[in-house]
């Protein structure tokens, strides 16, 4: 039997062609018709000049006034400039990276047709690498007179030629496309078929709405976002399935821990951490594994939690292992349950690679022989090596520095399928939780504790410099401490950045009476963990760091931050290095310096740091900005890239898709029924593409 055709033979391709399309993994018709437009420009008009303003994309017509080709442009680049005028106005198109051929292409006084983003440069219009079309192609029903794709680029096709090509790939063979989704599963994502969708997709009819394309909303766009969503929530619910199908040992509470616990907490829990804890000891009961992501916010009292499902553990004579990313934050977990337990028969062993040879061994015998009850380490804990006796309760705590392979590792490690907490300090909005952890079930600590106060912040323009170091002298004659945060850790070829070497040297000029510590990724971790305890202990008062202080360091004494070029931060990690200051009794403050080109546009996005200390409200925000790709360890997650969905402007159609899943599963869970032999087929399909994502 045959296999698909070549996409080279479909009309004005060939091989040439073919190779190009093929390095973008477009191979075959069928690949063609599921490489999807990023975008459309309405082309249904041309617009005249007067009409124009910056941020629209628009064909535009004009006469050549003049042609200037082989200069230099802003930055020393090679610049190749042409100016239209049709009567009501003028634009000047550039580009910067061209052929020669280029100004072959251009005469002064002849007609041109140009479409691209208009920005303003200097009080004049400009486009920059438009596209640019013959006088002819305004009757062209491809390129021109409808609402166009625009195509992911494919390196030496041009667009006008990739649009003509799908065009031709549509009209043959878009009807021919068999919908994979039984008629129930459409109705409840109220979507059309797929063979209704690809057409209208590809080349929207005259009438279409330009607004509802630009903005993905259109029924047949909502189809192909609801089918790569499916997926990701097929194969997390089907994960979560597998989970529960497990047997774990149940670990119910009773009151004489509870009334234990309730004696030694140094505090009232919340009602936040109450209800999150009922979540926890709940699942813990039960015969099957607790599979729970707990969020909190920098300083909600997610350790308290841990420490409390611990001790459940601990009375029903089973082994709990905590795992953290930094010796410094799992000696401090150490530490604190120990404080915790004093007077309690509770052995608690502490795991790290920096531990002598003769102690490692000593904790991994005692580990082995089921007389450590609470085991807290660094990655050491799922080593090779490290046997536990009995270990029916694991927890992980800034679960978004360890991948999916290592959170699989330490569920390894029990004898059963042991229950698993996920902590994060990282607030992960709604729409991404259910997308990276949708087979965990999700508890939030949404209340800080009483007292907490929140980090005064404020960004800072590169002209009031001399201001924040005013403020940074202030809080250390007041007795606190400072983290100075930059980007890099030492200078650029390439960027006009400060880095953390040449600062320190200049911070400790300045303060020569100060004890002033340099800490960066690096160090040997035995430096870090040197230079940080100093830091604990206040030997060094100012701490001039890249983003190693991230998570978990407790110094209740550090009262300032100053983040230099703050505006190249995500906010949630702006939101994670604030939470280093106020652990204290004494208020705090975060300076954001902002400054260069960038300056007013930093300013305006980093202004809701200065609104909130709200971590949900932040990364929701940040979210938006950045998009899911690099938030929150998405790409250790597994989770697979999204090509035509966007999870915040999606997030309707994500719940549903999740729903649907979930339903799906609990109907026919082996997809057995001739009803679902179409999606069980484009679902093993799509397994055998994503392979990878274990």
């Amino acid at each position: 039997m045959s296999g698909p055709p070549s996409i080279q033979y479909v009309k004005g391709v060939g091989p040439r062609l073919a190779e190009k399309l093929a390095a973008r993994g477009v191979r075959t018709p069928l690949d063609a018709l599921y490489f999807f437009p990023k975008g459309y420009e309405d082309r249904r008009r041309i617009v005249p000049l007067r009409s124009v303003k910056p941020g629209m994309t628009v064909p535009v017509k004009g006469q050549v006034l003049g042609v200037r080709g082989g200069g230099r442009g802003w930055g020393g680049r090679r610049l190749f400039e042409v100016v239209l005028s049709d009567g009501t106005g003028r634009l000047s198109a550039k580009w910067f990276h061209y052929r020669p051929s280029l100004a072959e292409r251009f005469r002064v006084g002849e007609t041109a047709v140009l479409c691209g983003p208009v920005r303003l440069f200097q009080f004049r219009l400009e486009m920059h690498h438009p596209e640019i079309l013959a006088a002819a192609d305004e009757s062209d029903p491809v390129n021109m007179g409808r609402i166009v794709p625009v195509y992911p680029v494919v390196e030496g096709v041009p667009p006008r030629t990739l649009r003509k090509i799908q065009w031709e790939v549509v009209r043959k063979y878009a009807s021919t496309e068999k919908e994979v989704f039984p008629r129930w599963i459409l109705d409840a994502a109220d979507v059309p078929p797929v063979h209704e969708s690809l057409e209208t997709l590809h080349f929207p009819p005259p009438e279409a709405d330009a607004e509802t394309l630009l903005s993905f909303s259109s029924p047949p766009q909502q189809r192909l976002i609801f089918g790569e969503l499916f997926y990701i929530q097929w194969v997390l619910a089907r994960r979560r399935s597998g989970v529960m199908k497990e047997v774990a040992e149940p670990l119910p509470w009773d009151r004489e821990i509870v009334a234990e616990i309730k004696k030694r907490l140094p505090f009232r829990l919340t009602d936040a951490q109450r209800r999150v804890l009922n979540e926890i000891l709940k699942d813990m009961s039960l015969p099957h594994p607790m599979h729970r992501l707990l969020q909190g916010d920098v300083g909600s009292g997610k350790t308290i939690v841990a420490w409390v499902a611990a001790m459940v553990a601990w009375r029903k004579g089973v082994q709990t292992a905590l795992m953290a990313p930094t010796e410094i934050l799992a000696e401090q977990h150490y530490n604190r349950f120990s404080a915790l337990c004093e007077g309690l028969p509770v052995r608690i062993v502490l795991l790290t690679s920096s531990l002598s040879a003769p102690k490692r061994e000593k904790a991994r015998e005692e580990i082995r022989e089921g007389k450590a009850d609470v085991v807290i380490g660094t990655h050491a804990i799922i080593q090779e090596g490290v046997e536990f006796r009995e270990m029916a309760l694991g927890i992980i705590d800034e679960q978004h520095r360890f991948g999916v392979l290592q959170r699989a590792a330490l569920r390894g490690k029990g004898r059963m399928s042991p229950h698993l907490l996920v902590m994060t300090a990282t607030p992960i909005p709604r729409t991404l939780a259910m997308t990276l952890y949708g087979d965990l079930d999700v508890s939030v600590i949404d209340e800080m504790p009483p007292g907490r106060k929140p980090v005064e912040t404020a960004v800072v323009a590169e002209g009031k410099r001399n201001k924040a170091w005013e403020r940074v002298r202030k809080e250390l004659l007041a007795g606190g401490q400072a983290y100075i945060i930059l980007p890099l850790v030492e200078e650029s070829e390439t960027l006009t950045l400060r880095d953390a070497r040449k600062t320190y040297e200049r911070v400790r000029e300045a303060f020569p009476d100060t004890g002033v510590g340099l800490l960066h990724g690096r160090m040997k971790p035995g430096e870090k963990e040197s230079v940080m305890r100093r830091f604990q202990k206040g030997e060094i008062r100012i701490l001039v760091s890249t983003t190693v202080v991230e998570v978990g360091v407790d110094v209740p004494e550090a009262t300032v931050m100053m983040v230099e070029h703050a505006e190249r931060f995500g906010l949630s990690q702006l939101h994670q290095l604030r939470g280093r200051v106020g652990r204290g009794s004494r208020p705090s403050v975060c300076l954001l310096m902002v400054g260069g080109e960038q300056g007013e546009d930093a300013a305006a996005r980093l202004s809701v740091m200065e609104r909130t200390n709200d971590g949900f409200r932040i990364a929701e925000e940040d979210l938006k900005i950045r998009g899911p790709g690099d938030f929150a360890g998405v790409r250790q997650s597994g989770i697979p890239d999204l090509v035509f969905s966007d999870i915040v402007r999606d997030a309707r159609i994500l719940a549903r898709s999740r729903e649907i899943a979930i339903t799906l599963l609990e109907r026919d869970p082996d997809l057995s029924d001739p009803e679902h032999a179409g999606v069980k087929g484009w679902l093993e399909r799509k397994d055998a593409a994503a392979s990878a994502w274990a």
